[in-house]
C-alpha cells in the first residue's frame, strides 16, 4: 500500500491522492438505496489524460481495482468502490474545452455536470439535451450509464448524443474515437460500445457531445386520467398527433400528492377532479414561435380530451417550472417517504399499462406497495418499492423484472445494472449476449481491474 501510494503520487501530487480513512464518506457509495458502501483505500484526483494513464499504469503494476467516479449520482452502486481499493474521481478534470457554434458540438473533461454545460451552451443559444432529473450529475458519469432522463421521448438519450470519446484503458493506453462527425462507417463503433459500459472497459477522459437549438417557448399541459391504464394507453394517441412533446410522463396520484405537497405546489386541479383521479399525464411542448405553440398546445388538449381526460390544464410558467423540478426530484420524495429500493425497468409503450397493472399485483402477493411516475413517451418505468424485509422485497423485485421482460421489456431503462440488479441481469439477460460481454470486458480489460463487482460477478 506504501508502495502504491507513492506510485500515485508521483503521477498526480501528493495532495491529490487521498488514502481511505482520510477521504470523505461520499467517495464510498453512490446513491443507490441497496447496495452498501465500502470505504476504498485510496481516492486518486487526476488533472489530465495524461495523469489518468499514469494511475491506471500504477494501478495495474500493484494488482488495485479501481473504480471510476464522477458526481456519485447514480443509483446502481457502480461507483460503490471495492473495499480497499482505488477510487479514480474526476472532479478535478471539469473543464467545457470548446462549443462549437459552427458544428453544434461541445467537447468537454468528464468532471463537467450537466448544470455546468448547460449553461455554456445557452450562452450560444444551444442545450445539450439529457436532463436526467439530478443536473450535479457530470458527463463522464451519464456517459457511463448511458443516462436518459424525461426529454428522452425528444431527443434520445445519451448514446444518441455522444460523437467521440477519448478513453484510457486499463492498460494505460489512450483510445480516441469517432470525432466532431455526425456518421462514419469505418469499422467498429468503439464510442457506443463505451457508452453504457459503467467503467468496465475504459475511463473516458474526454467527450465530444453534439448540441441543438436551443428553443424559446415551452407549455406545460397537465391531464388527470381516473386510472393509469387510461393514462398510458393515451400516450399511443399523443405521439400520433405528431406534437412532439419534448416531456411526456406519467405520474401515479400518490407521487403526484407527495411532490406536490414537499414543494408546496398548487395545480389549480379542482377538489371534485382530484378525487376522481387516480394519475396524471404531463406534457411539456417546445417551440420556435409563441404563435406556433399556441397552436401545438390546442391540438394537444383536443387529443387529450378525445383520449380521456375529463379536463385539461395549461400551468402557468412558474407552476410548471416547479412541477417539472419536483418531478425530477421524485427519488428524493421517494427516499424521503421511506423506499427501499428503486427501479428504473422500460417495456414498449403500448405494454406499459399492462405492465404497471402486473407490477401493483405482484408487489401486493408480497406485502409490498409499489407506487411511482416515469417516462411514459418511452416505456421507461420509476417504480419506488415499499417492503422493508429483504427476501420478500427480493421476490418483488424478481416478479417485477421477469414481467418486464416477458412483455419485452429490459430490467433497467438508464440507471443501468452496476451492482444492484447484476443477479437479476444474470438470470433475466440472454445468456450469449452475457458472454459476449464477457469476452468484450477481457479485450478491453483482461485483469479484470476496472469497475470490479460492476455488471459481473
Amino acid at each position: 500500500m506504501t508502495e502504491l501510494r507513492s506510485a500515485l503520487a508521483e503521477v498526480v501530487g501528493a495532495r491529490h491522492v487521498l488514502a481511505g480513512g482520510d477521504s470523505p464518506p461520499e467517495y464510498a457509495h453512490d446513491e443507490s438505496l441497496t447496495v452498501p458502501g465500502a470505504a476504498p483505500g485510496f481516492v486518486v484526483r487526476p488533472g489530465s489524460t495524461a495523469e489518468v494513464a499514469g494511475v491506471l499504469r500504477a494501478a495495474a503494476a500493484h494488482g488495485a481495482r479501481v473504480t471510476a467516479r464522477g458526481s456519485g449520482t447514480g443509483m446502481s452502486g457502480a461507483a460503490v468502490p471495492e473495499a480497499g481499493g482505488l477510487v479514480v474521481s474526476f472532479e478535478r478534470m471539469n473543464r467545457i474545452l470548446e462549443i462549437d457554434g459552427a458544428d453544434h458540438t461541445a467537447t468537454v473533461q468528464p468532471g463537467v455536470t450537466l448544470a455546468a454545460l448547460d449553461r455554456a451552451a445557452a450562452a450560444g443559444g444551444l442545450v445539450y439535451p439529457v436532463f436526467p432529473g439530478e443536473m450535479s450529475a457530470s458527463i463522464g458519469g451519464t456517459i457511463a450509464t448511458n443516462a436518459g432522463g424525461m426529454r428522452a421521448v425528444k431527443y434520445g438519450v445519451t448514446r444518441q448524443h455522444v460523437l467521440g470519446l477519448e478513453a484510457v484503458l486499463a492498460s494505460g493506453e489512450v483510445l480516441r474515437t469517432g470525432g466532431k462527425h455526425v456518421k462514419q462507417s469505418t469499422g467498429y463503433d468503439l464510442t457506443q460500445l463505451i457508452v453504457g459500459s459503467e467503467g468496465t472497459l475504459a475511463l473516458v477522459t474526454e467527450a465530444t457531445v453534439r448540441l441543438y437549438p436551443r428553443l424559446a417557448f415551452q407549455a406545460t399541459v397537465l391531464a388527470p386520467f381516473a386510472s393509469l391504464q387510461e393514462v398510458t394507453a393515451a400516450v399511443p394517441g399523443i405521439i400520433a398527433t405528431g406534437v412532439g412533446p419534448l416531456i411526456l410522463e406519467y405520474v401515479d396520484v400518490l407521487t403526484m400528492a407527495a411532490i406536490t405537497a414537499s414543494e408546496e405546489i398548487d395545480l389549480g386541479v379542482p377538489a371534485a377532479v382530484r378525487e376522481k383521479t387516480l394519475a396524471y399525464l404531463v406534457v411539456v411542448l417546445e417551440e420556435r414561435t409563441e404563435e406556433r405553440l399556441a397552436t401545438a398546445v390546442e391540438e394537444l388538449a383536443e387529443a387529450l380530451t378525445g383520449l380521456g381526460a375529463p379536463d385539461v390544464y395549461v400551468l402557468p410558467d412558474h407552476a410548471a417550472s416547479r412541477l417539472i423540478e419536483a418531478r425530477e426530484k421524485a427519488f428524493w420524495a421517494a427516499k424521503n417517504a421511506g423506499a427501499d429500493d428503486i427501479v428504473d425497468t422500460v417495456v414498449p409503450r403500448a405494454a406499459m399499462a399492462a405492465f404497471l397493472a402486473d407490477a401493483a399485483e405482484i408487489a401486493g402477493q408480497h406485502g409490498g406497495l409499489v407506487v411511482g411516475a416515469g417516462h411514459a413517451g418511452d416505456g421507461n418505468v420509476h417504480l419506488a418499492v415499499f417492503q422493508p424485509d429483504p427476501g420478500r422485497r427480493a421476490e418483488i423485485l424478481h416478479g417485477i423484472f421477469a414481467a418486464a421482460v416477458s412483455r419485452d421489456g429490459a430490467i433497467s431503462g438508464e440507471h443501468g445494472i452496476g451492482a444492484a440488479k447484476k443477479r437479476y441481469f444474470a438470470e433475466f439477460a440472454d445468456p450469449v449476449a452475457i458472454e459476449l460481454m464477457r469476452r468484450v470486458k477481457r479485450a478491453f480489460d483482461p485483469a479484470g481491474m476496472l469497475g470490479p463487482g460492476v455488471l459481473f460477478d
